[in-house]
């Protein structure tokens, strides 16, 4: 057994660069479950600063200094979190306060209406008693429902004041790290190995694809949302911020998010509607938008496929979802092409000559 793990030791840490990546790999994971939440401001900024710097870069190789260019994106930034915080979540969270108060007693009366129905046409299926066992679960579940709500919202009092020193140090840290990325990326170089050709390799096929993927997903989040609210406005829908927030939102999780977010837009329809032409049309709409956005927005936008199996990228929304909650989601695929890069680039024995070993040192 001893041999066993000696051998498979040898073989996949015999080069001292898989110790070096190794290593970062578990201080960063370390510092993530440990301090992620005390860091939630640093991270979010990183993030954030990360889909800046494609704009600062294109600005400057269009011969626009880096600090004007700096203080362009970060005003642009500055602008688009200031209408979000003003404008988007009150209009948001209004209308989900009225689809609770109004659209949902709606929809449990009908379908407490449609269950009673059952025993009547279909007696040797469901008798009564089971209808109202499930009616009186339903009551019960939503009554618990709005409780749970209420303390929720008292419980978060609190967190107001982290809330606020959240929105003001974010802000801050992305224009620092923005206009100081150079130096702060250098600082952080010294910590590392001088021989790093197994770190820059990976580097180098992360870059490129997760750029492509957090920035084009976030224009893809853009767009898609902004068309369905036109739309759903056009077509005299009720809840349509709200529903193009959720539509927006869905295309973060491939494959799921689209299924999901059909429910309530297809029950709202029919509640405002019925069955009619106008819930058709809504339905019809709402299909050509996902088809546009699967066939030819992705497509455009993601120039850099990623290359991962559909089996992959559930388990990773799954597995960095319910780890991490929404930002798990969002960057599963990029963790998940993380991995796969690394599992691609980890050395073995044999997996370098010693010429290119020696070389590289």
């Amino acid at each position: 057994m001893l041999r066993i793990l000696r051998n498979w030791a040898d073989q996949y840490f015999s080069d001292e660069e898989a110790v070096y990546l190794l290593v970062v790999l578990l201080t960063a994971g370390l510092l993530i479950a440990f301090l992620g939440g005390m860091l939630a401001p640093v991270l979010a900024a990183i993030v954030i600063a990360y889909l800046m710097q494609g704009l600062v870069s294109g600005l400057e190789r269009r011969g626009m200094r880096r600090f004007l260019a700096v203080n362009l994106v970060f005003a642009l930034f500055l602008g688009l979190l200031i209408m979000t915080l003003v404008l988007l979540l009150p209009m948001v969270w209004r209308q989900t306060a009225l689809l609770v108060q109004e659209q949902l007693p709606h929809v449990l009366k009908n379908g407490e209406a449609w269950l009673r129905e059952l025993p009547v046409h279909y007696p040797e299926v469901i008798s009564l008693e089971q209808v109202n066992s499930v009616i009186a679960v339903i009551q019960r579940q939503v009554a618990e429902a709005g409780q749970g709500v209420l303390t929720l919202s008292l419980a978060s009092i609190p967190n107001i004041v982290e809330v606020m020193v959240f929105l003001v140090l974010l802000p801050l840290l992305v224009f620092f790290f923005l206009k100081d990325k150079d130096a702060i990326v250098g600082w952080l170089m010294q910590f590392l190995p001088r021989r790093r050709r197994v770190l820059s390799h990976v580097w180098q096929e992360m870059d490129g694809q997760i750029a492509n993927y957090v920035r084009g997903k976030a224009v893809e989040i853009l767009l898609v949302g902004s068309v369905t609210f036109v739309a759903f406005i056009l077509l005299d829908m009720h809840y349509a911020v709200l529903l193009g927030v959720l539509v927006g939102l869905s295309v973060v999780v491939p494959y799921i998010g689209a299924t999901v977010v059909t429910l309530p837009v297809a029950a709202v329809a029919y509640v405002q509607f019925g069955w009619s032409g106008e819930f058709a049309l809504v339905m019809v709409v709402y299909g050509i938008i996902q088809f546009i956005d699967g066939n030819i927005l992705v497509p455009l936008l993601f120039s850099e496929a990623v290359n991962l199996h559909p089996v992959a990228i559930i388990t990773a929304i799954l597995l960095f979802g319910g780890l991490w909650g929404l930002w798990g989601v969002f960057f599963a695929i990029p963790l998940a092409t993380l991995f796969k890069a690394v599992l691609n680039a980890w050395p073995r024995e044999g997996s370098y000559p010693v010429a290119e070993q020696a070389s590289g040192e």
